[in-house]
Formats: C-alpha cells, structure tokens, sequence
C-alpha cells in the first residue's frame, strides 16, 4: 500500500466526512482507502466513472492504463473527458482530470495496450485491479497477471442495456478466476466492441459506479462493516427490466491458470 502520512489532516476530514460518519465505514475504512492502491485497466465508459467515484473516496494512488485517444463518440459515456480533449491520449486526459478534482492523489499513467508480455509490470503493487477493458484477449491477460501477482480482481463489462461485475481472488487454492469463466476460446483478439451494437451512456454509467462501490467494500473489507466483497459473484444487470441478479461462479479444476490444469 502507499505511504501517505496524514492523509486524515484536518482538510482531507472535511472532504470525507460524509463518509466517516457513516459506521459501516468510519474513520479506519477511510484511512484504509486512502492508503490503498488502485490499478484501473481501460479509461473508457467503465473506467471513466470508476475513477470518477473512487477519487471521490479518496483512494490514495492510481495507476492508470490505456492505450487509445478521446474520440468524439467517447463523449456520451466517458464523462471525465470533454470535447476539447478530442485527440488526446485518454491515460493523458485522465490524469489531467484526477489532477484538477483532487491533488493530493498519486498517479502514475501508461498509454500502452497491456498484454500478456507486460500486464504483470503494469499492475505491480496495486491492492486491487479494476479491469474495464473491451475485449476478451485483454481481460485474460490481466486476469492471468492477477493470479500470477496474487491480486485481487474486480471485473466489470456492458453491452447494450446489459452489464456485469465479479470480483475474483483466483490466487486462492478455493475461488475461481476470470479464466475459470469465460475459459480459453478467446485468448485470440476479437471484435467485442461497443461500435456495432451500440450502447446506452447511463448503462455504463450503473456499471461503472456499482463496480466502484464493489471496490470500496473490497478495500476496507479488514477495517469496517460494509459486508461481504462476494469473490467469485458475478452480479448480472439488465437495464431494460430494470435489475440486478447474482450467480456464484465455481472454481475450474483444470483452469490452467489458477487450478495448474
């Protein structure tokens, strides 16, 4: 975790101090936040309001990872960034977001694709991965270099009015990782992208924010009461009914990454 000495001053209790006065958090579960390291993969439409809402909670450092540039068609989701970002790097553009909603947050930036060869150096030190990336090649990558580093993974992923979160501890002789899932057919690149079928700005929006609410039960999970960080759930929601249902996903016992099969 990062050293941040005082990160309770007197300045950083009046900011979270709807969060302290609530008891299922409190005091630790915020000095726990603003100690933990948060890695998020893809700052596109569930990276955007991750960052958005876990800088709010004052997660002390991020790492943020993304190849790609703003696009205007970015602009109806991603709502960290605005049209005068257009062309620029969105790992830039983020960075330049976090810096003006909150200083005192560590950042450190990478605009290259994360693969299999460099996924375990990108996410090295972080607490929890917050995975919001596109496609399933990219997705195994890192849930591989998550079982490898013996961190936990939240995973989120929307399409048209559907999304889905699961939070993984595929390091543990007992839980399932993202690989034990979606197994080994889409290793290879795909095409598996909002582009085609379009989708709905506020969907990503739900997604994203749950996913960020997740994370913050995962990260004060030793310190406070906010209940069960539910490794290896898979909560599924449906924005046209609208609602949300749970499914447990069980361990695979040859997944070759988390089961040596």
């Amino acid at each position: 975790m990062s050293d941040h000495p005082h990160p309770l001053s007197e300045e950083r209790l009046a900011r979270f101090a709807r969060h302290i006065v609530l008891p299922e958090l409190g005091g630790a579960g915020q000095m726990a936040l603003a100690r933990s390291h948060v890695a998020i993969i893809g700052l596109g439409g569930i990276g955007a309001p991750v960052l958005q809402y876990l800088a709010g909670a004052g997660i002390g450092r991020f790492t943020l990872v993304d190849d790609g540039d703003v696009e205007a068609s970015n602009l109806q989701r991603q709502t960290i960034y605005t049209t005068r970002d257009i062309g620029h790097g969105k790992a830039v553009s983020a960075r330049r977001w976090l810096a003006n909603f909150d200083d005192k947050l560590s950042v450190e930036i990478h605009d290259k694709r994360i693969d299999a060869s460099n996924a375990q150096s990108l996410i090295a030190g972080a607490d929890l991965v917050i995975d919001g990336t596109d496609n399933f090649a990219t997705r195994l990558a890192v849930s591989d270099a998550c079982v490898a580093a013996r961190i936990p993974l939240l995973s989120a992923a929307v399409g048209r009015f559907q999304g889905q979160v699961a939070a993984f501890q595929g390091h543990l002789e007992s839980e399932p990782c993202y690989r034990c899932f979606v197994g080994d057919a889409f290793d290879a690149e795909d095409c598996d992208t909002c582009a085609e079928d379009g989708i709905l700005g506020a969907m990503v929006g739900w997604v994203g924010t749950f996913a960020a609410m997740q994370a913050v039960r995962i990260l004060v999970s030793n310190v406070s009461s906010m209940g069960d960080p539910g490794w290896g759930k898979l909560h599924l929601m449906d924005g046209m009914k609208p609602g949300m249902r749970p499914i447990t996903i069980a361990k695979d016992p040859v997944c070759r990454e988390c089961s040596g099969g």
